[in-house]
């Protein structure tokens, strides 16, 4: 084998290994856009959120949202991502709360 062929294929390993290693990094995102409504109809948009953490929303709180990123959601009624009974919302589909009921003010990523 040459030694122009054996660098060739050690150059494609490292680059290889580096593009796997990136891929499994801690900048994983949520691939897509999530939109939400405001309690004051203000339409926010956030595109490709990160998958680890708890998202705060708006202070006045969420009404509406339409996930459109490639994973699921959860909304939560408190600014921490706590408490009981989240909203499960799947990829490629949106909810509303129910007249009378508290906003979102936060969302997770399920992943």
């Amino acid at each position: 084998m040459s030694l122009h062929r054996r660098l060739t294929i050690a150059s494609g390993a490292v680059l290889l290994s580096l593009a796997v290693a990136g891929c499994s990094g801690l900048g994983r995102t949520a691939v897509g856009t999530i939109s939400y409504e405001t309690g004051r109809e203000l339409v926010v948009t956030v595109t490709s959120p990160s998958v680890k953490g708890c998202h705060r929303l708006a202070p006045t709180g969420v009404t509406r949202v339409e996930n459109h990123s490639l994973l699921d959601i959860q909304m939560y009624r408190t600014r921490d991502c706590r408490g009981k009974d989240p909203i499960y919302v799947a990829t490629n589909t949106s909810d509303q709360i129910a007249p009378g009921t508290l906003p979102w003010r936060s969302y997770s990523i399920i992943h």
